[in-house]
C-alpha cells in the first residue's frame, strides 16, 4: 500500500500521453512567481505556493480521466515559505511523482547570487522569510543551506542573477515549450570577460583578437550597435575569415542538437568590455541565423555598463 499522503503509482491507460508537470522551486527572490507567470503565458496551468500536503491530492485529481479543463500541462510553485515544506519531504514527493507513469515531471530550481538577492530585498523593503528579525544575509544563507538538497535533485537549474523577465521566459520556452514551440530556441549573447562568463552559455567564442574600437577616441563612447563601430570591426582583416569559420562551424551543429532533443541553445560572444566587438559580432551572427529561417533572441548583457 502507498504511504499516507502519497499518490498511487499507476500506468497510463492505453496510449495516453503522460501529463507534463513542471515543479518550480528555488531561493526566495530568485523569480519563482515570475517563472510561473511565464509558463502560464505559454500554455501551462499554474498553481503557486499551495501547501505541500495538498500535492498528493492535486496529483490524484490530475490523474483522473475525462477532465477537459485539466488537459493543459501543469506548473506548480513551491519554496521554503510553502506551508509544511521541508527539503526531505519535498524530495520524497517529487520522487513519488516521477515514478507515476501518468506524468512526465521536471524539477526546476531558480538560483541567484547572494548579493543580487540582498539587493532585491533591500530595494523592495521586504523581509526575508527566514530572517524576519535578522539581517537579510542571514536568511539567504540559511535558505541556501535548506534548499541545497533540492537543488541537487533538479533537472534544470536557472541562474537569474543577470536575467530580465523576457530572457527568463525565453529560457523556459526553450526547456518547456509546447509542441507548437518545439523548434530549437537560439539565444545569441554578447558579454564582457571582465564581468565573468555567462552561466547559461552552451557555446562561448572569444573575439578579443579583433582590433578594439575602444582605443579610437571617436568610437569609444559608442557601442557595437552603432554603424561606425560596426564598419570599423568589419574592416579588420581578421573579421571576414573568422565570421565565415564561425558560421561554418555553427550551422551543421544545430540539426545535431535538435536530433538529440536539445530545445534551447545559448551562443555567447565575449570581448573585454562587452560594448564593441562582442556586441557587433553577436548582432551580425543573430542576423545571419535569422536570414536562414532560425528564430533568435539577441541579448547584450554588458553593453549598458560604463565604457571606462
Amino acid at each position: 500500500m502507498p504511504q499516507p499522503g502519497t499518490a498511487d503509482i499507476v500506468t497510463p491507460a492505453g496510449d495516453a500521453e503522460p501529463r507534463h508537470i513542471v515543479l518550480v522551486t528555488g531561493l526566495a527572490g530568485a523569480g519563482r512567481s515570475t517563472a510561473l507567470k511565464c509558463l502560464e503565458d505559454i500554455g501551462y496551468e499554474a498553481v503557486d505556493n499551495m501547501p505541500l500536503d495538498l500535492l498528493p491530492h492535486l496529483v490524484t485529481g490530475l490523474g483522473q480521466a475525462n477532465l477537459p479543463a485539466m488537459d493543459k500541462p501543469v506548473a506548480l510553485g513551491f519554496d521554503s515559505r510553502t506551508s509544511g515544506f521541508s527539503s526531505d519531504r519535498f524530495i520524497a514527493l517529487v520522487a513519488q511523482l516521477k515514478a507515476d507513469k501518468r506524468f512526465r515531471v521536471s524539477l526546476v530550481f531558480l538560483d541567484c547570487d547572494d548579493d543580487v538577492l540582498q539587493r532585491r530585498y533591500t530595494e523592495t523593503r521586504r523581509r526575508h522569510p527566514l530572517a524576519q528579525d535578522r539581517p537579510v544575509g542571514d536568511g539567504i544563507l540559511r535558505e541556501r543551506q535548506l534548499m541545497r538538497p533540492v537543488r541537487g535533485e533538479a533537472d534544470v537549474v536557472l541562474d537569474t542573477s543577470d536575467t530580465a523577465i523576457g530572457d527568463l521566459k525565453t529560457m523556459l520556452v526553450g526547456h518547456f515549450g509546447l509542441p507548437a514551440q518545439s523548434d530549437l530556441a537560439l539565444t545569441v549573447l554578447s558579454f564582457s570577460y571582465k564581468h565573468g562568463l555567462p552561466r547559461e552559455a552552451d557555446l562561448v567564442f572569444d573575439v578579443r583578437f579583433l582590433e578594439n574600437p575602444y582605443y579610437n577616441q571617436s568610437l569609444r563612447p559608442l557601442s557595437g550597435e552603432d554603424a561606425a563601430v560596426g564598419q570599423a570591426i568589419a574592416a579588420d582583416p581578421a573579421f571576414p575569415g573568422f565570421f565565415a569559420a564561425l558560421t561554418s562551424l555553427l550551422w551543421p551543429l544545430l540539426p545535431g542538437y535538435e536530433g538529440e532533443g536539445k530545445s534551447y541553445l545559448t551562443i555567447a560572444i565575449g570581448c573585454t568590455g562587452g560594448r564593441h566587438r562582442s556586441v557587433f559580432v553577436a548582432g551580425r551572427l543573430a542576423q545571419w541565423l535569422r536570414e536562414r529561417g532560425r528564430s533568435v533572441t539577441l541579448r547584450h548583457r554588458d553593453v549598458g555598463r560604463s565604457a571606462k
